[in-house]
């Protein structure tokens, strides 16, 4: 019995093809397809999820800053796309451009767009206000527990007024069988 060693490395002109034609099929897809926005989103957390999981799983500590940096630009996309999908999702090749901004953004390279946009854009941005968004998580924090609180005290104050009204009840209906 023969076995065949079939070469699947990225020289190989097969592969090579293979990739291409599977690229240009997503991305026709993406611009004519059905349900573009949701392969556009599943592309963009496929694979960044199974690196992010490799990354957990390794000692190095290079790639979890790489990938938690891809989330965090990831994060902030997904709400500015949110807020502006009404109006991007017209335009034609919108899709295929959130994939392509997806794939720069996840890119094996060290200046890729997530390094990019996080250090151009959102670093600069929390390291400004990151006081503010301090004080206010500190003050949202205090508010949820003291409202949490409040909830447990209303609670148990209410089961015991309903404990209360049933031992009421019980010695009612007894004095009754008394009688």
């Amino acid at each position: 019995m023969q076995t065949s060693n079939m070469d699947i490395s990225a020289s190989n002109p097969v592969v090579k093809h293979a990739a291409f034609g599977l690229a240009a099929l997503v991305a026709i897809w993406l611009v004519f397809g059905y349900a573009a926005a949701f392969i556009s989103s599943f592309l963009g957390f496929l694979y960044p999820a199974y690196c992010s999981v490799k990354a957990i799983e390794s000692v190095r500590t290079e790639d979890d800053t790489q990938w938690l940096t891809y989330w965090v630009v990831y994060s902030a996309f997904g709400m500015v796309e949110f807020f502006s999908d009404i109006f991007l999702s017209w335009f034609p090749f919108y899709y295929l451009a959130k994939m392509l901004f997806l794939v720069w953004c996840m890119a094996p390279i060290s200046s890729n767009g997530s390094q990019f946009i996080y250090n151009r854009f959102i670093k600069p941005f929390v390291l400004k206000h990151q006081k503010k968004m301090d004080d206010a998580l500190d003050n949202l924090g205090e508010m949820a527990s003291s409202t949490l609180n409040e909830a447990q005290k209303m609670a148990q104050d209410k089961a015991a007024e309903a404990a209360a009204e049933q031992v009421r009840k019980g010695m009612s209906s007894g004095d009754a069988k008394l009688d």
